[in-house]
């Protein structure tokens, strides 16, 4: 039986509101912002701090500060230890939060290597959505993201997934063979919902 749903999906298909409406159908428990929230209350940080970071390797400079805060250089630097929010730290928490709820069943997950946590669990519906690019755009200024920076993420936000799925799971990102199906959100929310829904009920 199908406990699980995992949603990985392209920045700006859709993704993210399919798996809300098609964890409401479900009545199962969406972790989405929850998975983030967690993960903020865990590591005593702010959630938008832990948003900006999930699904990301940490850049040059922010290896550097951690190198520094860490006590790399303490023989030379008489520095202070500092709580660094880091890359390596969010992936442990997901994980850890990933198995729970995945214990737990009846979920929805958004991305974040959900895919890949639980790639071993016979209770677990892997789907990874995408979209055509101008989709993507036309999505992302219907849900108020600004005209000036949608272009930006449409073509950056990816890559940064893509490294920390390289990084983290050393694979490269989308793992086509992971996943039990991949649909094109252009076919609509309430078309691919349905789709998702009956492979569920055809695993069962």
């Amino acid at each position: 039986m199908v406990r699980v749903v995992t949603i990985e999906r392209e920045y700006g298909c859709g993704g993210g509101a399919i798996a809300a409406k098609l964890a409401d159908r479900l009545g199962w428990t969406l972790w989405d912002q929850l998975l983030t929230s967690e993960i903020a209350r865990l590591s005593q940080c702010e959630h938008a701090e832990v948003k900006a970071r999930e699904e990301r390797v940490d850049p040059a400079y922010y290896r550097l500060l951690k190198s520094i805060a860490r006590g790399s250089f303490e023989g030379s630097l008489n520095l202070p230890r500092l709580n660094v929010l880091d890359a390596d730290s969010i992936f442990r928490l997901t994980e850890r939060l990933v198995q729970q709820a995945a214990t737990t069943g009846n979920c929805v997950i958004v991305g974040r290597g959900s895919q890949h946590f639980l790639r071993e669990r016979t209770d677990t519906l892997r789907v990874f959505l995408y979209a055509p690019r101008d989709e993507k755009i036309r999505r992302l200024l219907a849900s108020g993201v600004n005209e000036a920076d949608v272009e930006r993420l449409v073509d950056t936000v990816d890559n940064d997934r893509t490294a920390f799925i390289d990084k983290y799971f050393h694979i490269e990102w989308p793992n086509r063979q992971i996943y039990h199906a991949m649909f094109n959100t252009i076919i609509g929310d309430e078309s691919v919902i349905s789709q998702v829904l009956s492979l569920k009920t055809s695993l069962e």
